[in-house]
């Protein structure tokens, strides 16, 4: 019989300290014995500084300083981590409540642990400096209490977050990156220098136009260079893309053995041309309303031939096409439209794709700079026939990622070698490889139009859009998840926006911000330029189109009142509202020489964990959005992408860099996503900004040719 006693007893027996015990409230905190404050983060870091964010919540609640807390990378495991998924702006939206309530038990239980062994009331007690202090009782370091703590039964003890009022770090603190002297020292270690000892290297000669496969291979010059181990034919996809890896000793000798192979190729589209298919794209345009086509005036008066001088550069677009804008527009004019074409772009992350893996008899190991360890776990387990167990995903820093290391090709590539080889190898893609054989961003090609009222105001609009699925990822064949990911107008215009596709004719997939920065940049071109005609500036229109109560008009007003808005020429100005935060941007630039000279952007993502990355991520966001309306983007003649590296694919340089001034609006939203919000306000604020007086935006780059 289980009498009261008895399982008094049993409470008793199971509160008994042990020595060297550690509290773990969950998988993501847990307090050593000796004190040590460990925070496990089931992110990636690609930059965007999830590891910085967790450290801050975990000494926010367990009231320490962010140097006290140690991080530690979680392996990818979904089943114990969670989604671990880098991603759509969600991982400050998905860890911060599970980090701050494990901290803030763990605090807890140390405070309880202390009461009890001073028998005061918990209530009595402060938690501070790694310390638990009563008025009476002195103090106690937490290594103290550890042991105790961690015998307690948790539900037991009352949990509380410590409120907005009283947090020191949260939406405080400037710290820098908690892992900065790391990386500035050389001691933060990336995707191919965490490999294990003893590991190969590996390259792969890949298909010199697109869809290409091997037909033959004559690997006898290439196995006869000195430190070459092997060579493996790759059948895409399980392989990655396909190609012929050598592997070898070191990196020198597999780029050696590369040159040395003859390959021939078979298959694909030698005849590739991206002017091709953005033709094929914008013969795909549904035709305008009859409303737009019909009317003569105001914006749509123009189109042809300001689209043409648009497209032949700056220099044209001053020309006799450019002064005929401003006479077409007029008082009471009742239909805009207007046509966008945006090209292909490449992620470019500064560290190339890269992977490493040890296929063993029991096991598959891998090492790799990735976006979400845990989902690509268990692509592998079911793609080889193995337990979960069997499989190992170690992510390592990042550098940079903008949706490429979603993908597993690098991974695959580096599994089939180490299977070939029998040992570890890594898998290094040079940058003309990263370059040529990405999964880029799709092109596509806009009609806008609107209705205005007599005063130039637009009263209606439609939102055509052809562009191309993400081959990444099936879902995105259908054209309403198109249109989800990249719908966010936010004004109160009524309108329709429909979406066709096309397939694409090469790899494609996430891009930052993915549709979101096509359909935000060619409406936000399109309001401004709407503003310019009616003889509105872009700002106040905005604000009349905007609830006065809403977040975007809130940052709208703190980005003008901080930039000391007064419009004119070389002004442009976007807003965006997305992953469950808002942004406006605002733009001075000097349209003759193609100079961005400042950029002031005011953004409001509910509690802004951490101030300093906040700005860090929308300097991100500007200067790609500088880079790509400026001249970067990716074009294919004869089956082959022709840029190569920085060198053509026409990245902003350091010189470039405007004046940015980031301003974070207070806001008691929740929080909200930050990585990929900047980008599609940037863009259309620094082209609308650039644009001739008279000669529109039509696309992107901003007065280049597109394909």
């Amino acid at each position: 019989m289980v009498t009261r006693r008895t399982l008094l007893g049993a409470a008793l027996i199971v509160a008994v300290p042990l020595p060297g015990a550690t509290l773990r409230p969950s998988v993501f905190v847990r307090v050593d014995p000796d004190g040590r404050i460990v925070a496990t983060v089931p992110k990636p870091d690609t930059g965007q500084g999830v590891r910085t964010m967790a450290a801050i919540l975990v000494a926010e609640e367990l009231a320490v300083e962010v140097a006290d807390v140690t991080l530690e990378q979680a392996p990818g495991d979904t089943a114990t981590y969670g989604p671990q998924g880098v991603a759509n702006s969600f991982s400050s939206r998905q860890l911060t409540e599970p980090l701050r309530t494990a901290s803030a038990t763990a605090r807890c239980l140390l405070v309880a642990a202390a009461a009890a062994r001073w028998r005061v009331p918990a209530g009595s007690c402060t938690a501070a400096r790694g310390r638990v202090t009563h008025p009476r009782r002195g103090a106690l370091p937490y290594r103290a209490l550890v042991a105790d703590a961690a015998a307690l039964d948790p539900a037991t003890v009352p949990v509380t977050l410590t409120p907005p009022s009283a947090w020191r770090l949260i939406g405080r603190t400037d710290a820098g990156r908690a892992d900065a002297r790391e990386i500035v020292t050389g001691r933060a270690r990336y995707g191919a220098e965490s490999a294990p000892a003893g590991r190969l290297v590996a390259v792969v000669a890949r298909p010199p136009w697109i869809g290409a496969v091997v037909s033959t291979v004559d690997d006898t010059a290439a196995r006869a260079v000195d430190g070459v181990v092997t060579v493996v034919r790759l059948t895409a996809p399980g392989d990655g893309q396909g190609g012929v890896a050598v592997v070898a000793r070191s990196t020198t000798a597999a780029l050696r053995g590369r040159e040395a192979l003859r390959v021939t190729w078979t298959g694909g589209t030698p005849d590739a041309d991206s002017r091709t298919w953005l033709a094929d794209l914008e013969a795909a345009l549904p035709p305008a309303p009859p409303a737009a086509a019909s009317t003569p005036q105001g914006v749509s008066a123009a189109t042809e031939a300001e689209s043409a001088a648009a497209q032949a550069g700056p220099a044209a677009q001053a020309g006799p096409a450019a002064q005929a804008g401003p006479a077409a527009a007029q008082v009471g004019v009742a239909a805009a439209e207007r046509v966008y074409r945006l090209p292909l772009l490449a992620h470019a992350p500064m560290e190339p794709m890269n992977a490493t893996a040890h296929v063993t008899a029991e096991r598959l190991r891998v090492w790799a700079p990735i976006q979400d360890p845990g989902s690509l776990r268990t692509q592998l387990a079911r793609q080889f026939g193995l337990a979960e167990a069997a499989v190992e995903v170690t992510p390592t820093l990042a550098g940079g990622a903008f949706g490429r290391r979603i993908e597993p090709d690098a991974t695959l590539e580096a599994i089939a070698c180490s299977r070939a080889a029998g040992a570890p190898v890594t898998v290094r893609w040079t940058r003309d490889d990263d370059t040529r054989h990405d999964s880029y961003r799709p092109m596509s090609v806009h009609r806008l139009t609107a209705e205005l009222d007599a005063d130039g105001v637009p009263i209606s609009r439609t939102h055509a859009v052809v562009t191309w699925p993400l081959t990444v990822l099936p879902v995105f064949g259908n054209p309403a998840i198109v249109k989800a990911s990249g719908d966010h107008f936010p004004y109160a215009v009524p309108g329709e926006v429909t979406v066709t596709l096309r397939p694409a004719p090469l790899r494609t997939g996430f891009w930052r911000a993915v549709y979101a920065g096509q359909f935000g940049y060619a409406e936000e071109c399109f309001l401004s330029e709407i503003a310019r005609r009616g003889g509105h500036d872009q700002v106040a229109l905005r604000r009349r189109l905007l609830p006065a109560d809403s977040r975007l008009r809130r940052v709208l007003d703190a980005a003008a009142d901080r930039d000391g808005w007064t419009g004119g020429p070389g002004r442009g100005a976007a807003c965006h509202l997305d992953y469950g935060s808002a942004i406006a941007v605002l733009v001075t630039a000097d349209p003759a020489t193609r100079r961005v000279r400042r950029v002031t952007a005011a953004v409001d993502v509910g509690i802004p964990i951490h101030p300093s990355g906040v700005r860090a991520q929308v300097e991100g966001g500007i200067l790609d959005a500088l880079s790509t309306v400026l001249g970067a983007q990716i074009t294919v003649r004869d089956g082959a992408v022709v840029q190569s590296s920085f060198r053509d694919y026409a990245w902003a340089r350091i010189g470039d860099c405007p004046e940015i001034d980031v301003v974070l609006v207070p806001s008691e939203a929740p929080i909200g996503g930050l990585g990929e919000l900047a980008y599609p306000p940037a863009a259309a604020a620094i082209a609308s900004a650039l644009a001739v007086d008279g000669a529109p935006v039509t696309g992107m780059p901003y007065g280049v040719a597109v394909g």
